[in-house]
């Protein structure tokens, strides 16, 4: 599967086609009418961390605008609706016990729906592909400064105004707290952190997925290893 990115690094499958109003994608399955949507990496990215997903029950090939489930986030609630006509012959059920999946794979285990299209060739009248969906986030993906993470945050510390020998004290307790796999986001204004955080990753054997800097503050997306361990410093 090819992707693309838009502004963001907010990844946009090239084989998928978009409802950009409503940012859902759809990807056609081979040889039938069927076809799976989700929601695209942008919106899920700029809601953050789905705790609940609750489908609805819905006509037979209903006219496009129709919700078929409703996503609640930590800053977020909205409806995924259906940007074709369609007949729901499968839901993600996965989403009802682990809603996160939405952010950790929006393009695959994280779909929403699989429908019976009530005319394929609505896709190619009512969506756009990749390159015209691409442009036509950029500009939002701006304005709403969304930035793509590898994974969504489970937890968000912002430590500023903190030296960095503090900020690990309480990221190393954040940590194990946690279980196995879960991510933090840590950001800080602590010039020294991109050298801490290399020492720190050395000594705890977790990792740090992503690392970024925006003016005076760095961020960094922290996974807790299930299994870690530490380098061994060079004497």
């Amino acid at each position: 599967m090819a992707v693309g990115e838009t502004p963001g690094g907010c990844p946009l499958p090239e084989d998928l086609w978009y409802d950009v109003e409503d940012d859902v994608w759809v990807r056609r399955v081979p040889g039938s009418r069927h076809a799976v949507l989700g929601l695209t990496a942008p919106i899920v990215s700029f809601a953050g961390r789905f705790h609940r997903v609750e489908y609805r029950p819905i006509d037979d090939f209903p006219e496009p605008g129709r919700s078929l489930a409703t996503v609640e986030s930590t800053r977020y609630t909205g409806a995924v609706r259906m940007p074709l006509r369609g007949r729901v012959v499968r839901r993600n059920d996965r989403l009802l016990e682990r809603p996160k999946l939405l952010n950790d794979a929006p393009y695959d285990a994280g779909w929403v729906a699989e429908v019976e299209l009530a005319d394929p060739g609505e896709i190619h009248r009512l969506l756009r592909p990749a390159t015209e969906a691409r442009t036509a986030y950029a500009r939002r993906v701006a304005e709403l400064k969304v930035r793509c993470l590898p994974a969504a945050p489970d937890v968000e510390m912002y430590e500023i105004g903190s030296e960095c020998s503090a900020i690990l004290a309480r990221l190393d307790e954040e940590l194990a707290r946690l279980a196995p796999v879960d991510v933090v986001l840590l950001v800080t204004d602590d010039p020294t952190s991109p050298i801490e955080m290399v020492r720190w990753t050395d000594r705890t054997g977790h990792t740090v997925l992503y690392e970024d800097r925006d003016g005076p503050l760095h961020r960094f997306l922290v996974r807790r290893e299930p299994d870690p361990r530490p380098t061994p410093r060079r004497r």
